[in-house]
């Protein structure tokens, strides 16, 4: 009678011979394999450039190129150092000023305290990315909502950082500077009102704790710092991506006939700026790219993109509720455009 010796399963090897054969599991096995492959990868796009060289010469030596080149080296070159100073402003707000400090200082009377909420914006630096989670904390530690939204959507866009970029891109419209300040003031207000008036608790929900409350200071800073710069950053090279494609690539009669259109240029400046999220700090310089427009759609452009853009949307509802997002953003999105035109048409 023969005798079978059991093969333990799992044992055999590609051949379906018993042995020591490659026992790691499939997700190792293909992750190390796409390892493996990454130099290999690698190595042909350098060949590929290398083979093409010529025609992405005569590609970038182009009138059409040189002039999008020019455009975009020029906003990134301007923006750089504001988006810099301006993140490495708000982690220090962010990390070493205790959100108790603003319970404090702030009214206990709702209605007064969304006013002083939204005016301290403009001496407290901080980008969209660092006020959401600052307006988290504020409610969390009791502030009323309306006061912190006012916050939220005032440090951003009426910071010291901001205004000073603002008067660089601008240097021959320096009424542009106040515009947005009063621009930006009236609506971060007037959505705090505008909460204590409508909203319900319901739509809040209670915002998570950050997630560098177990680090130190120093590493909760400088987390903070490249996370920013890299996040704000990425923003910022699409935004000079766009401006310097609208700049050299679009029919001069399409840009011509949406400037000279008010009600056309204005909205279509204000979807840009949702569908941009540029940085606040670095704005300034793709709005003043912008020149067909008029000064009142590029003072929309500036208002309505530190308040609601794309990214801001995701911070919004992944801090206090999708509820809270679905609302509060097309609000701000149409009290925004309708504070900058009037805004304009007054001081521009």
């Amino acid at each position: 009678m023969a005798i079978t010796k059991a093969v333990p399963q799992g044992t055999e090897d590609g051949d379906g011979h018993g042995g020591h054969g490659d026992r790691r599991a499939p997700r190792e096995r293909t992750e190390e394999g796409r390892h493996l492959n990454s130099p290999l990868l690698l190595t042909m796009l350098m060949l590929v450039l290398v083979l093409l060289q010529s025609p992405i010469r005569r590609a970038l030596s182009a009138p059409v190129m040189q002039s999008w080149t020019t455009v975009f080296v020029a906003v990134m070159v301007q923006a750089l150092p504001f988006l810099v100073l301006g993140v490495l402003l708000s982690a220090a707000i962010a990390v070493f000023v205790p959100p108790s400090f603003f319970a404090r200082a702030l009214p206990r009377r709702p209605a007064l305290a969304v006013p002083v909420a939204g005016a301290a914006g403009a001496v407290l630096p901080g980008c969209e990315c660092a006020s959401v989670p600052v307006a988290g904390a504020l409610v969390r530690r009791g502030v009323t909502p309306a006061a912190a939204l006012a916050f939220l959507l005032s440090a951003p866009a009426i910071n010291p950082i901001v205004l000073t970029a603002t008067a660089v891109a601008f240097p021959g419209n320096p009424e542009m500077v106040l515009a947005r300040l009063v621009a930006s003031l009236l609506v971060a207000c007037a959505m705090g009102w505008l909460w204590l008036r409508l909203g319900r608790t319901d739509w809040l929900k209670p915002p998570s704790r950050p997630s560098h409350d177990a680090q130190s200071k120093g590493e909760a800073f400088w987390g903070s710092v490249r996370h920013d710069v890299m996040h704000a950053g990425g923003f910022l090279v699409v935004g000079a991506m766009a401006a310097a494609t609208l700049k050299a690539v679009a029919p001069e009669s399409w840009l011509r006939a949406a400037a000279d259109n008010p009600v056309l240029a204005v909205l279509a400046l204000a979807v840009l700026a949702v569908v941009l999220s540029i940085c606040s700090e670095a704005d300034a310089f793709v709005a003043a790219s912008l020149s067909q427009f008029s000064l009142t759609a590029r003072l929309t452009f500036l208002v309505v993109g530190p308040m609601i853009d794309l990214k801001l949307f995701a911070m919004q509802a992944g801090t206090f509720g999708r509820a809270f997002a679905l609302r509060f953003a097309p609000a701000t999105f149409a009290l925004a455009v309708t504070v900058s035109v009037l805004t304009g048409w007054v001081m521009l």
